[in-house]
């Protein structure tokens, strides 16, 4: 019998029941999870790693732990009985009772999509109060992907509030927990830091409700026992998709367990629910891996590319975004000319970013005009539809950016409606980058965003691309929509009201290619990509800068979201100063652009620019978009060097890039082991990208075994600091 539909029985009948005694086992491919049900109807955690398809041996097991020292794992424990540690719901009840205590009354398994996708809800009751919890597990059986999500439903007459809301809770047990999560700041996202865990909690959270990435991201990696490597030890990953504030808790205990709560941040959030309303969390993604962080990467990827980024069947297109290249200084001419050059130089598409709109608020500089989505007259006395008819001439598509939820207080919009804009009363409205903030909380102010939406793409239906930006986070909240009692549900109702916002411009436009970008790296979550086909990963756009910063993101997030812009040099950033080559290379390892004034560039530049895009169209971007990763040296070493690949499903074409970050005088020459190959077959290895003939690879239009590839490997002769290499590989027949 099919091994998936026997997968799929055990599913449905995923039950063992032994005298008093109920386990619960969920699987995937590779991959179980697995609860028990005790004789008292409390829902307790057993398991989570590796398959383990006999349920049966965990009938009677025991933990040793005494009473007086809590509970056994719980599959979601909350505030009251014996759990005292940090508890995934809590919940104040009308009559003022402050605890909840949870028993199982049923579960069913259901087929999402046949032999790949099934669900699991496990249903609960607190043992006094009339609460139902509901548990949904989501499992991606190819992908060893488990998602969480909870539902809560207020039965009592009266509100109930709720302080603690999470998405799930995971205990692990090691002998000790590396802890590698993702930081930084605006042009300096997804730096990578390991920690080794120590008892008591340490927390990954955003407080800001808008831009929640920057500085956190909530997704990890955690190894099991031993630091992380690449290929080997076990891993747990987890990401969360949501795009408002979130918090992620890793608790030590006396037990040495850890325990893992994760979802939306309760902090100033208390959430009330009238009679028979639900409260629904978001997902929290889980992957387990005994091959290391790169298997764990690799089922991210995969399951995101097939289940959750928008319209994922696509090779996003090339482009040249205007911002960098024109800032607010340009007109209708300017945009041609750029156009034109897009078009010489081989690319599919060309972005107008921010300064196009305003008239009695110009958009000449951040100061004034946000909001006022009407085209500037003095720049484009034509409008858009003009350059939207001149670049499908030219055989390229349009793109547009905007800035939506956002307002400067020099606009027409703000004068307009007062009432729209976050504030606490009485208190001065803070502003940052010149702008307020629009409370997406009130539907009338989700209904302006759509209905301004619709506008521009009525005026102008062959736009192709939007590129959705969002400058500022939350500061002094308040709403003048929300009532007194309900000024908490400001950081959650926001976000669900961009959400409602995000899923009717879908419904309107399914086709449109979409960009969540918000100051860069703000938006870099699996939220927000089930309304977009990519993310704007930083606004920093120095090469150097960006191995760092993509490495990071792509090890949560798959290369094919990851927006990636050839700019100037020196960078308008750091003011580094780095070689076309080497900006390309970097840029070629995820969805490439150019950001920047072609003119500038020289003759010769243009020419090395023509045929890189060349080739990232044919031989790079099928790779980059639908291969495997494969992180072969890591940035984050002491010898200077970066290098991985992407291979082809079947094995038969492979890409893999090379960086040098530092000057390695005339003695240290690195040696690149590949992987994911097949050792059986022949490989000739082609170096692409060059500024001339000359290779640094003494093998270049060589044929190698997958075998020597992998375990001899390529050495390359790149000493000069900001130096790289890319070479194609590619199955021949001998």
């Amino acid at each position: 019998m099919n091994k998936r539909i026997l997968l799929g029985i055990t599913l449905i009948l995923g039950v063992c029941n032994l005298s008093s005694q109920t386990i619960i086992p969920i699987h995937t491919d590779r991959t179980s999870l697995i609860f028990s049900v005790e004789p008292d109807s409390t829902l307790s955690f057993q398991y989570y790693g590796n398959k383990i398809q006999d349920c049966t041996y965990f009938i009677g097991k025991q933990t040793y732990r005494r009473s007086d020292y809590g509970t056994d794992p719980l599959a979601y424990p909350t505030a009251g009985g014996r759990f005292f540690n940090e508890p995934a719901l809590s919940v104040v009840f009308p009559d003022g009772d402050l605890n909840t205590e949870l028993k199982y009354i049923g579960h069913k398994d259901s087929i999402i999509v046949p032999n790949e996708v099934y669900q699991t809800t496990i249903n609960l009751v607190d043992k006094k109060q009339k609460l139902n919890v509901s548990l949904v597990f989501k499992s991606y059986c190819e992908n060893d992907i488990f998602t969480a999500s909870t539902i809560i439903e207020n039965l009592n007459k009266k509100d109930i509030r709720l302080t603690r809301f999470y998405s799930s809770f995971l205990p692990v047990k090691a002998n000790r927990y590396y802890l590698n999560t993702f930081y930084g700041a605006w042009a300096q996202e997804m730096n990578m830091e390991q920690s080794l865990l120590t008892h008591g909690i340490k927390s990954i959270e955003s407080k800001k409700g808008v831009r929640t990435t920057h500085t956190e991201n909530p997704s990890f990696m955690l190894a099991l026992d031993e630091p992380l490597q690449e290929e080997t030890g076990c891993v747990i990953a987890g990401a969360l998709a949501w795009s408002g504030n979130y918090k992620i808790n890793f608790q030590l205990d006396e037990f040495n367990l850890l325990s893992i709560s994760s979802g939306i941040n309760p902090y100033l959030s208390d959430y009330k629910l009238g009679h028979k309303e639900r409260f629904v969390t978001p997902e929290m993604i889980y992957t387990y891996s005994d091959k290391g962080a790169g298997q764990a990467s690799r089922n991210l990827h995969d399951y995101a590319r097939k289940y959750v980024v928008y319209d994922t069947p696509h090779e996003l297109p090339t482009l040249l975004n205007s911002w960098e290249g024109a800032y607010f200084d340009f007109d209708e001419n300017v945009i041609k000319k750029m156009i034109d050059d897009a078009a010489e130089i081989g690319l599919e598409m060309f972005v107008l970013d921010d300064g196009w709109f305003g008239n009695k608020y110009p958009r000449n500089s951040s100061k004034q005009g946000l909001g006022d989505w009407q085209v500037t007259q003095s720049k484009l006395p034509n409008g858009i539809g003009a350059l939207v008819d001149y670049a499908t001439q030219k055989g390229l598509k349009f793109g547009l950016w905007i800035e939506p939820e956002m307002v400067n207080p020099q606009s027409e919009l703000a004068e307009k409606h007062p009432e729209w804009i976050v504030k606490a009363k009485g208190r001065k409205i803070t502003t940052m980058r010149n702008q307020w903030l629009l409370d997406l909380s009130n539907p009338e102010v989700q209904d302006f965003i759509v209905e301004t939406f619709k506008r521009i793409m009525s005026e102008n239906p062959n736009i192709a691309y939007i590129k959705w930006d969002a400058n500022r986070h939350v500061e002094s909240v308040g709403s003048d929509y929300l009532s007194v009692d309900k000024q908490s549900h400001f950081w959650i109702d926001y976000t669900k009201g961009l959400y409602n916002v995000y899923s009717r411009i879908r419904s309107l436009y399914p086709h449109l290619l979409m960009q969540a970008c918000s100051s860069g790296g703000g938006r870099v979550d699996y939220g927000a990509l089930k309304y977009h086909q990519e993310v704007w990963t930083s606004d920093n756009t120095d090469a150097l800068s960006r191995i760092f910063i993509q490495y990071g993101t792509n090890m949560i997030y798959p290369a094919s979201v990851t927006g990636s812009h050839v700019s100037a040099t020196p960078n308008h950033q750091t003011g580094n100063q780095t070689s076309l080559k080497f900006r390309f290379d970097v840029a070629m390892g995820g969805r490439l652009g150019m950001e920047l004034q072609p003119q500038a560039l020289k003759p010769s530049e243009l020419t090395f620019a023509r045929n890189a895009i060349s080739q990232y169209k044919t031989l790079v971007r099928p790779l980059v978009f639908k291969g495997d990763l494969y992180r072969l040296l890591s940035p984050y070493e002491e010898h200077g060097f970066c290098a991985y690949m992407y291979t082809s499903k079947n094995k038969s074409t492979a890409i893999t890039y090379v960086y040098n970050l530092k000057y390695q005088g005339r003695t240290h020459f690195p040696q690149i082991k590949l992987s994911g190959l097949s050792p059986q077959k022949k490989y000739k290895v082609k170096e692409i990208n060059t500024m001339d003939e000359k290779s640094v690879f003494w093998g270049n239009n060589q044929t190698f075994s997958g075998e020597y590839l992998m375990n001899e490997g390529m050495n390359i002769k790149l000493t000069q600091c900001n130096s790289s290499a890319v070479f194609y590989l590619e199955e021949v027949n001998q």
